[in-house]
């Protein structure tokens, strides 16, 4: 793979594409099912798709732990949207429901919620507990770039 491909996992089917430099990554579909691969929104994972869309994924994965019952998450919601917007496709965002995926939240240590971490193919990069304004994502995100 060139140095400059993007390999993005479908949060759909789970099929790894490969979305080669001089393709315009925001058109790009997947392979397998079709689907946009970028959206302007954030995807949601669950336990079994997690590991692979974090390993497989070479570009920043900025996941949101968060919960339907949690009053901040929901707050938050709109500006991870924005965030999302602003910097796909340099990053990918995803939400993880930590009541349904607790495997996922346990492997992480999720206590406090929501926490945002960035993960680069596997590896947490930042994580940041409490709210924010989507300024204030999109600064943190790339601060780790």
């Amino acid at each position: 793979m060139s140095a400059d491909a993007i390999q993005i996992v479908c949060a759909a089917c789970g099929a790894v594409n490969r979305i080669p430099a001089d393709k315009p990554a925001e058109q790009a579909k997947c392979g397998r099912c079709g689907a946009k691969l970028f959206t302007g929104h954030p995807v949601e994972l669950n336990d079994a798709i997690f590991p692979k869309f974090i390993q497989k994924t070479t570009i920043p994965v900025v996941v949101d732990f968060w919960a339907e019952w949690c009053g901040p998450c929901k707050m938050m919601a709109p500006e991870f949207a924005k965030a999302a917007k602003q910097l796909e496709p340099r990053a990918k965002f995803a939400k993880v429901d930590t009541e349904r995926n607790q495997m996922t939240a346990m492997q992480f240590g999720i206590r406090s919620i929501p926490t945002l971490m960035i993960f680069r193919q596997g590896k947490v990069l930042a994580q940041q507990a409490g709210a924010m304004p989507a300024a204030q994502i999109v600064q943190w995100v790339q601060a780790h770039l």
